[in-house]
């Protein structure tokens, strides 16, 4: 709960890392049933590719059962987030490499890149749980930006298979809710990096 006495909104943004849905939208469950209010954004892609790891008919189907609410999936429906007030927190969970950089260079041309840029105007906390395959290469100087920018926190990541993908980070999502709760008190939950056994 907030100090306005509701649960606190937390809009779940997710982007393309596909073969990291099943923990996100599980991520997304265990904050539902803590007493978190959910609202849902998702890319474009993100909300239409079908996948090895599933069709996107069904990604959406269990995100709408968990939320009891319609997936914001275009930029006119992200925009009113900020002026309406809409939320407390904004979490991109997974974040790709490609939503690193967008919101590193503030381009803003998929639902969850307006959806951060729109809460963001009123200077509230977002989480970013980074899983891009380059996060120690070509993605690597966007992260850095956006560790050095305010009102971003990130859940804490490590290498996911640092002999078959040296370059690969992805957030350890256990600490999702932990993360957030010290984002709301403008505090990072440290340590960041974190050994690689400690992914669930």
């Amino acid at each position: 709960m907030n100090g306005e006495n509701r649960p606190v909104r937390v809009g779940f943004c997710l982007t393309g890392s596909f073969c990291t849905f099943a923990k996100a939208i599980d991520t997304m469950e265990r904050l539902k049933n803590s007493g978190f209010e959910i609202i849902p954004i998702m890319s474009y892609n993100a909300a239409e590719t079908d996948t090895r790891f599933g069709t996107a008919r069904s990604h959406i189907e269990r995100i709408e059962n968990i939320c009891g609410r319609e997936i914001i999936r275009t930029i006119p429906q992200a925009e009113p987030i900020g002026p309406k007030n809409l939320t407390d927190i904004m979490l991109v969970a997974p974040c790709t490499g490609n939503t690193l950089a967008k919101l590193a260079h503030s381009i803003t041309d998929t639902p969850v890149i307006m959806a951060v840029k729109s809460h963001l105007r009123g200077g509230k906390p977002v989480v970013i749980a980074c899983a891009t395959n380059d996060g120690l290469s070509g993605a690597f100087k966007n992260l850095a930006m956006l560790m050095n920018y305010r009102h971003y926190y990130f859940v804490p990541f490590t290498q996911d298979d640092c002999v078959k993908k040296p370059n690969s980070l992805v957030a350890d999502l256990s600490l999702t809710e932990d993360t957030i709760i010290h984002a709301l008190n403008g505090e990072q939950l440290q340590p960041v990096l974190r050994n690689p056994v400690t992914i669930k």
